[in-house]
């Protein structure tokens, strides 16, 4: 298993995404788009960047399995120690809408945990890059996450706060979960947090951006996370500042038990 160079993925990372920005064309965009399934918009920008990806990536590390949302799964990734994990466009639908909370997710997953994390969203002029155990930057400065001590009051990316949160604060939320969760890294937001069965692409990359950056980054219930799984998905993800971790669970736990059909004592 050869090593990876951390400045060639960057390269290959911030090509793709500049082939999604020229064809954004600033927020004009053109592209033929349809739904895979309903209330999940795709489009053309998606699937040319994700050939762009896998040819460059699979150069890079050809030892390393793939999983994207826009390739038809394989369970031949599961032999893999190491895996890429992409999203060639998350936040598509601000994508589509000439909103610029749309970016480039590339996380290099070995033995369960991404080694490197890059965001690229060039319509926002921000790169975020990040290696285990040295660090987050954005734009080439470090990342030092929220360090809120307090949930109420804590600084969420929401359109709306649901009746129960209210004594949350809402700032600007773009669509992407990835630029939510690296908010937190910048600390630009204390709290993302999600409870619906998601895919490990769209936080893979973030997670560790997140957690270099010194967040605390879990499932809705609390628990640690694991990339390349069977079923490569999670119920829901809680990303915050270390502090608030605790309380935010207590908040999350009983809503989560409630969809996962559990009782309020979790039997």
């Amino acid at each position: 298993m050869g090593d990876v160079s951390l400045r060639r993925l960057v390269e290959i990372v911030s090509a793709a995404a500049d082939h999604a920005l020229t064809l954004w064309a600033g927020g004009k965009t053109q592209v033929r788009q349809w739904e895979k399934v309903p209330g999940h918009p795709v489009c053309e920008a998606d699937l040319e960047v994700n050939v762009m990806l896998r040819a460059a990536l699979t150069e890079l590390a050809p030892d390393a399995g793939w999983l994207s949302e826009e390739t038809a799964d394989n369970a031949d990734r599961l032999a893999n120690d190491r895996i890429w994990v992409v999203d060639p466009i998350d936040g598509t639908r601000d994508y589509l809408r000439g909103r610029p909370g749309w970016c480039v997710s590339v996380a290099l997953v070995e033995q369960g945990l991404p080694r490197f994390g890059v965001l690229a969203a060039p319509a926002r002029n921000e790169l975020w890059i990040a290696e285990i155990g040295r660090g987050a930057t954005r734009n080439g400065v470090k990342l030092v996450a929220s360090r809120r001590h307090e949930l109420p009051g804590a600084r969420v990316p929401a359109d709306v706060l649901p009746k129960a949160d209210r004594d949350l604060t809402a700032v600007a939320r773009p669509n992407s979960i990835a630029l939510r969760m690296a908010m937190v890294a910048a600390n630009e937001a204390d709290l993302v947090a999600t409870i619906r069965w998601g895919n490990e692409w769209d936080i893979a990359a973030a997670a560790l951006i997140s957690q270099e950056a010194g967040a605390v980054v879990t499932d809705a219930l609390g628990d640690p996370l694991a990339f390349n799984r069977a079923k490569p998905t999670a119920f829901g993800v809680l990303c915050c500042a270390p502090a608030i971790h605790s309380a935010a669970v207590d908040r999350l736990k009983p809503r989560a038990r409630e969809i996962l059909g559990y009782s309020a004592t979790g039997e």
